[in-house]
């Protein structure tokens, strides 16, 4: 009965990892023409990534970036008499950032609530 071997030219023993090039700078015209090419169905967002060589998630935050351009640029214009002075999009990050803030505020009371009624619970049994 024969014993297999393994070939030891397949295995490779140098783990080195080579350092990705940075990948170029693209202009937002570039950019632009890129997310435009696919919403208008003139190509697949796999062939933008492959020609402009980007990962997809790249391309994806490139759409995202643009429809809330469009979005933020489509709205009426801001009123500072009545003091909106923060665009929409910097309101929103601020409330999300606020809400994230409270949410961990939140949380620590509550434990402190819990720990609290345990040792009111342990006191009355005792």
């Amino acid at each position: 009965m024969e014993t297999k071997t393994k070939n030891s030219n397949t295995i490779s023993t140098n783990k080195t990892k080579t350092p990705r090039p940075a990948p170029a700078p693209f202009t937002a015209s570039e950019k632009v023409q890129a997310v435009l090419a696919v919403w208008t169905e003139r190509c697949r967002p796999m062939d933008v990534c492959r020609e402009m060589k980007i990962p997809p998630m790249t391309f994806s935050q490139w759409q995202q970036r643009a429809m809330e351009g469009m979005l933020q640029a489509l709205e009426s214009r801001v009123n500072l008499a009545k003091g909106e002075v923060l665009s929409p999009r910097l309101r929103s990050l601020l409330f999300k950032r606020q809400t994230r803030i409270n949410t961990h505020k939140l949380s620590q009371r509550l434990e402190q609530i819990q720990l609290a009624k345990a040792q009111e619970n342990q006191n009355k049994t005792e």
